[in-house]
C-alpha cells in the first residue's frame, strides 16, 4: 500500500521518499556474496523491492515507467533525518497502535514544525495515535485513508483528530481534490470510518442472508453487480479480489469496538473461518469463493465447502428491470419484486439502509459524505440514501414497519416534516436533508456536472448525437451523447455547427462529455451495414464529412480544446488530434485501433498523428522522415492503445504542451481554463502548410517490415493487405523522399484506402466479429 501511494504521488509529479524497516537478516544469496546487514543494498531492500514490484503489478500503479525516477528509497534508521526536508509524511506501517506510536515519536523528533503527518490506517483510532505527542504534531496530524489501488480508486477519507487544526483539514481536502485527484470525504474517528464500516456491514449481511435463504454464491453475484449499479465483481468476486484475510481483519476491527446486535453482524461466519484456515483467501491464493478449473470457473458451496458448477439467478423481475429506464427505476422494480430476486435484494438492502441512517452523525456529519464514500470507495453508482430515494422512502418505511424493523429517528424526522426524499433538485442545484431541513450540497468550483448544468442553463442546439452548451465566460461546450459516444453524421453535423457558432459568438470551444468513455470511435454498425449493402458512395460521403469536420476543428479561428478520458479510440482519437490543445484525463486510453476491425483510420488520423510526431521534434534537427513514418506506422498497425494520459504523450497522441488532469471531475473546468488562456493570449488559427513525406523509399521500407512479419507467422495475408494500404497512406504514396504534399492529398489517400478495405469481405467479417463478440478477429 505504501509503494502504491508513492506511485500515485509520483504519477502526479511529486518527488517521494519511500522508507521501510531494515531487514533483520541477510538472504542466502547475499550471504554467499559476502554482503552484510550494513550494506545499503540490504538496508534499503524492502523499499527497493516494493518499487520494483510496481513495474510488474496489474493493473499498473504507474501511469508511466519513468515516474519511478521520482521515488527515492531508504530505511527508517539511516534516513529518518531526511524527513526534516519534506512537507507531508504519510505513515503506512502495520496496523498496530504501539508500532505506530513508537514511529511517531521518532518522526516528531526530526520533523520541522508545520509538516503535515497522516496515517493511512483503515480503522485504528486517530485520536489514540496522537496521544502524548507534541502540540505542533497534534495540530498537523490526521488520518488520510487511501483505497487500494490508490491510482484507480477515487476515495480519500480524511479523518481529523480532536487536535487537528481546522486549516489543516481544509488544506488536505482541497489538496486531495485539486492535486491528488481524489474524491475527499471528511470522516469521524470511528471504527473503520465510513466506507469500510458500511461496506463491510453490507457484505456480511449478504453472507448471512445467502445462508439463511438458501442462495448460492453465483446467484447472489448475478443480482448484486451491475444489475443494481454495483461493480461487475458484485459480492463474492469482490471478496476474492480483496482477499478474505484482509476482509476478516477489517470486520474484526469493528467487531472488537462494538457490542450487541451490531457486533453480531460483524462476526465472520463459520464457513469463512474454515476458508481462512484452509488458506482459501481468493485471488492471491488461487481459490476462494471461486476456483478456475481449466476454462471452467466453479463456485464454492458454503455448506459443503466443495466447488460446484456456477449458478445464476433468473427471475421475471430481472427481465422486467432490463426494460426500465434509469438505474433508480430498475432497483425499485427489483427490490419490491415478489420473487427470489426481490426477496434477496430486500433482505440485504433494508438492513444496510437502516444501518447507514443509524450511523448518520456518528461516522460523518451528513448523508452526502456517506453516499460519496460508498460510490468512490466501493464503486456503487448510488449511495445508501440515494438508493433509499430510488426505492421510495415512504414505501420502504411502510414495509419496514410492517416487518417490525426499527426505523431510525433520522429517517422518521424526514417523514415527520412531510418530506419524501433525502435529496431534491431545484434549478439545477442539489440539496440534501440535514436532519431538520434541506441544505445545498457543497461542490468544488472545478466540478461541472453537465446534466445539472444543462437543466440550469439550457442548451444552444441539440440533436440525437450531441449538444452545444454555453459554459459561461465566452466558452461553449460540445457534448457527445450518442450510444457509447460513437461518432456518426449527427455528431459530425454538430461539430460543424459548433465551430461556426463559436467563431461568431464565443472565445473558444471545448469538446467533452461525461459519459462512460469519451468515444469508442466511429459508428461501426452503420459502417458495416452500408458496406454490406454496397453503399460505397454513401460511405464516401460520410468519410468526407468526417475529414471536413476534423479540418474545421483544426483551422477554427477560435481555439478548440478536446477533453478526452477513458476509452478514446479510433474516431475519438481522430477528434482530439487536430485540436488546438488536448486536455486529457490521467486515465485516458487513446489509440487508432481501426486495424483491429480490418480498416485504417479514415478521418485524418494517419495524417494528424504523423504531423504530431513531426511537430514534436526539436527545431533545427535534421528529420529522418522514414523514422517518423515507421513510428506512426507501428502505432497504427499494431492498434496501440495508451494505458494512461502519460503514455498517450509517449505515443505522441499528446505533445509537450497538451495537458493532463489528475481529477476526472475537473476535466471540463480545466479544458475551459485552457480555452480562456489561449483566447486571452491572442490565439491564431494554424496556417495551412504542406507536409514532408518519406515517399517511395518509406513505402518500400514499411512494406518490407510487414512482409517479414508475414513470413514469420505474426500476421495473416489480410493483415499484410491492411499494412500495405496503411504504409502507402503514411508514406504519402509513390513520390520522391521529402516531397511536400498538401493535406488534402493525404486525406484523399486515406479515404481511398479506407473505402477499398471497407468493401473487402474479410474486413467486413472482422467488423461483424467485433460487433458480435467484442474482440478482434484474425482472419
Amino acid at each position: 500500500m505504501g509503494s502504491g501511494i508513492a506511485a500515485h504521488l509520483a504519477n502526479i509529479g511529486i518527488p517521494t521518499l519511500l522508507l521501510d524497516i531494515v531487514p533483520k537478516e541477510v538472504s542466502k544469496d547475499e550471504e554467499a556474496k559476502g554482503i552484510t546487514l550494513e550494506h545499503p543494498a540490504v538496508r534499503n531492500k524492502f523499499a527497493e523491492t516494493a518499487i520494483q514490484k510496481l513495474l510488474k503489478q496489474k493493473p499498473a500503479p504507474l501511469t508511466a515507467k519513468k515516474n519511478l525516477q521520482l521515488i527515492t528509497v531508504g530505511n527508517l534508521e539511516d534516513d529518518l533525518e531526511k524527513l526534516k526536508d519534506v512537507d507531508w509524511i504519510i505513515e503506512v506501517v502495520v496496523e498496530n497502535l504501539e508500532v505506530k506510536k513508537s514511529l511517531y515519536e521518532k518522526i516528531d523528533a526530526v520533523r520541522k514544525p508545520g509538516t503535515i503527518i497522516s496515517s493511512n490506517t483503515s480503522g485504528i483510532s486517530i485520536n489514540a495515535m496522537v496521544e502524548g505527542l507534541s502540540e505542533d504534531f497534534g495540530k498537523h496530524f490526521l488520518g488520510t485513508h487511501f483505497f487500494n489501488p490508490p491510482r484507480y480508486l477515487k476515495l480519500l477519507e480524511v479523518i481529523p483528530a480532536t487536535t487537528t487544526a481546522p486549516e489543516v483539514v481544509e488544506f488536505m481536502k482541497q489538496f486531495g481534490e485539486d492535486v491528488l485527484g481524489k474524491g475527499v470525504v471528511i470522516a469521524k474517528d470511528t471504527p473503520n470510518f465510513i466506507a469500510n464500516r458500511i461496506g463491510t456491514y453490507g457484505l456480511l449481511v449478504t453472507l448471512r442472508e445467502m445462508q439463511a435463504r438458501g442462495y448460492s454464491v453465483g446467484e447472489v453475484d448475478s443480482v448484486t453487480g451491475p444489475l443494481i449499479g454495483r461493480p461487475k465483481s458484485a459480492t463474492f468476486r469482490t471478496l476474492d479480489v480483496v482477499g478474505l484475510d484482509t476482509f476478516a481483519h477489517v470486520a474484526k476491527n469493528v467487531y472488537d469496538q462494538t457490542s450487541g446486535e451490531e457486533q453480531k453482524v460483524f462476526e465472520v461466519p463459520a464457513f469463512m473461518q474454515k476458508m481462512l484456515e484452509n488458506k482459501w483467501l481468493g485471488a492471491k491464493s488461487g481459490q476462494g469463493f471461486f476456483l478456475k478449473e481449466g476454462k471452467e470457473i466453479k463456485e464454492l458451496n458454503p455448506e459443503t465447502l466443495e466447488y460446484e458448477a456456477m449458478k445464476k439467478l433468473k427471475t421475471p423481475s430481472m427481465e422486467m428491470a432490463k426494460q426500465q429506464k434509469g438505474l433508480a427505476a430498475k432497483v425499485k422494480t427489483l427490490t419490491y419484486a415478489k420473487d427470489r430476486t426481490g426477496e434477496l435484494l430486500w433482505s440485504i438492502l433494508s438492513p444496510t439502509l437502516i444501518y447507514s441512517a443509524q450511523l448518520h452523525g456518528e461516522i460523518a456529519d451528513d448523508i452526502v459524505a456517506i453516499d460519496q464514500a460508498m460510490k468512490w470507495g466501493f464503486g456503487w453508482q448510488q449511495g445508501p440514501f440515494e438508493i433509499w430515494d430510488a426505492i421510495g422512502v415512504n414505501e420502504s418505511v411502510e414495509k419496514m414497519t410492517a416487518e417490525d424493523l426499527e426505523v431510525p429517528a433520522f429517517v422518521q424526522s424526514l417523514l415527520d416534516k412531510g418530506f419524501t426524499s433525502f435529496y431534491k433538485e431545484e434549478n439545477g442545484d442539489q440539496y440534501y436533508f440535514d436532519g431538520s431541513d434541506y441544505s445545498l450540497v457543497s461542490v468544488n468550483e472545478k466540478v461541472i456536472d453537465l446534466k445539472r448544468y444543462k437543466k440550469k442553463h439550457g442548451v444552444i442546439k441539440s440533436n440525437s448525437g450531441a449538444s452545444l452548451i454555453d459554459l459561461g465566460d465566452g466558452v461553449a461546450l460540445l457534448e457527445f451523447h450518442s450510444k457509447s459516444n460513437s461518432i456518426g453524421l449527427d455528431i459530425l453535423q454538430m461539430i460543424s455547427f459548433a465551430v461556426d457558432e463559436v467563431e461568431k459568438n464565443f472565445k473558444g470551444l471545448v469538446i467533452g462529455n461525461q459519459g462512460k468513455n469519451f468515444s469508442v470511435g466511429a459508428n461501426l454498425g452503420m459502417i458495416l451495414m452500408e458496406a454490406q449493402d454496397d453503399n460505397i458512395f454513401e460511405l464516401d460521403f460520410v468519410v468526407r464529412q468526417f475529414q471536413n469536420a476534423m479540418l474545421k476543428i483544426k483551422y477554427s479561428a477560435k481555439p478548440v480544446v478536446v477533453a478526452p478520458f477513458g476509452m478514446t479510440l479510433g474516431g475519438g482519437a481522430e477528434t482530439c488530434l487536430p485540436a488546438a490543445h488536448i486536455q486529457a484525463s490521467s486515465e485516458t486510453y487513446m489509440g487508432l485501433v481501426e486495424a483491429g476491425v480490418g480498416l485504417i483510420p479514415g478521418g485524418g488520423g494517419n495524417k494528424e498523428l504523423y504531423i504530431k510526431h513531426l511537430k514534436g521534434l526539436p527545431n533545427g534537427v535534421e528529420i529522418d522522415y522514414l523514422t517518423v513514418a515507421s513510428k506512426v506506422f507501428e502505432t497504427i498497425a499494431m492498434a496501440k492503445v495508451s494505458t494512461s494520459g502519460e503514455e498517450a504523450r509517449e505515443n505522441n497522441f499528446l505533445n509537450f504542451v497538451d495537458g493532463i488532469s489528475v481529477n476526472p471531475d475537473h476535466l471540463i473546468y480545466d479544458a475551459k481554463q485552457v480555452v480562456l488562456a489561449l483566447a486571452e493570449g491572442g490565439y491564431k488559427a494554424p496556417i495551412r502548410e504542406k507536409v514532408p513525406v518519406s515517399g517511395s523509399p518509406g513505402y518500400a521500407a514499411l512494406i518490407l517490415g510487414a512482409e517479414g512479419m508475414l513470413l514469420s507467422g505474426y500476421i495473416s495475408e489480410h493483415d499484410l493487405k491492411i499494412a500495405k494500404k496503411l504504409a502507402y497512406v503514411i508514406a504519402g504514396g509513390e513520390v520522391p523522399y521529402g516531397t511536400l504534399v498538401d493535406e488534402q492529398y493525404l486525406l484523399n489517400l486515406e479515404r481511398e484506402a479506407f473505402l477499398s478495405l471497407v468493401a473487402d469481405p474479410k474486413s467486413q467479417a472482422r467488423m461483424q466479429h467485433m460487433l458480435v463478440k467484442g474482440k478482434p478477429l484474425r482472419n
